[in-house]
């Protein structure tokens, strides 16, 4: 019952509704337009949200285990997991590479995890072995920054074509407003007015389209990049490990 008088405000004050009301079949189209890219970006958001709060939270755990552990390898070995984290995915594809050159398998089973732990104490890689592990690490590291990048692509189109979808189906309106009072043969802002608010109405829906997304989009870059700054610098830092851990202890058996 609250919400009929509402609805007779708009009708009668101009209100939304008015103007949607006069808005033309092209003005419709594109708020229809509008509004179907407005939920693709909204779906967007609270995806990208939830899933880069769930790899913060998981690369916080990861980290935490890896550099309680002297072993780079402690990890892998134990078959721990961290699902959604970025950090644990490019570390077990790292391990994965360092696996294959120590026992000849990526296929950790249990007659492997025992060869690959005897191994970590005395087997030796060459220079040309540690390289493919760096270009191991650095291919995990491009993989998981396109996930942590994809569908932003939606958010950027909904802040650059939401203002221009809008303005075009205002002008389109206006144009056809123009017309008719033209075809009429008398002009008055009476007759004038409602086209021209149907013809509003889509620069509105545009911007409040375009705003959100906006926000969103500079909030979601900001935190997407930080996270790829944070593989990057574990790529490094686990390479470094793996050559400490194999490429000196080598030097010093051999000596």
């Amino acid at each position: 019952m609250v919400i009929v008088p509402w609805v007779n405000f708009f009708a009668e004050s101009g209100g939304l509704l008015f103007a949607f009301g006069h808005s033309t079949p092209a003005g419709k189209f594109v708020i229809a337009a509008l509004l179907l890219a407005s939920l693709l970006s909204w779906s967007v958001i609270i995806t990208k949200l939830s899933e880069f709060r769930l790899a913060r939270r998981q690369d916080a755990r990861f980290f935490q285990k890896f550099h309680s552990s002297r072993r780079p390898l402690a990890i892998y070995l134990s078959r721990e997991s961290f699902p959604g984290s970025p950090a644990y995915a490019v570390y077990a594809a790292g391990c994965r590479e360092l696996c294959y050159h120590l026992v000849g398998s990526t296929e950790l089973d249990g007659a492997a995890a025992a060869r690959l732990a005897e191994a970590e104490q005395f087997e030796r890689l060459s220079p040309t072995a540690l390289e493919a592990v760096d270009a191991a690490l650095g291919q995990a590291v491009g993989v998981q920054s396109l996930q942590l990048e994809s569908r932003m692509i939606i958010l950027a189109t909904a802040v650059s074509g939401g203002p221009f979808l809008g303005l075009l189906g205002t002008v389109w309106g206006v144009m056809d407003a123009f017309t008719d009072i033209a075809m009429a043969g008398k002009a008055s802002l009476a007759a004038m007015a409602p086209g021209v608010s149907g013809s509003l109405i889509t620069t509105v829906t545009g911007l409040l389209v375009a705003i959100p997304a906006m926000f969103a989009y500079n909030y979601l870059v900001v935190t997407q990049r930080g996270l790829t700054v944070g593989l990057d610098n574990f790529a490094t830092e686990l390479a470094s490990a793996f050559r400490h851990r194999f490429a000196e202890r080598s030097r010093a058996i051999a000596e």
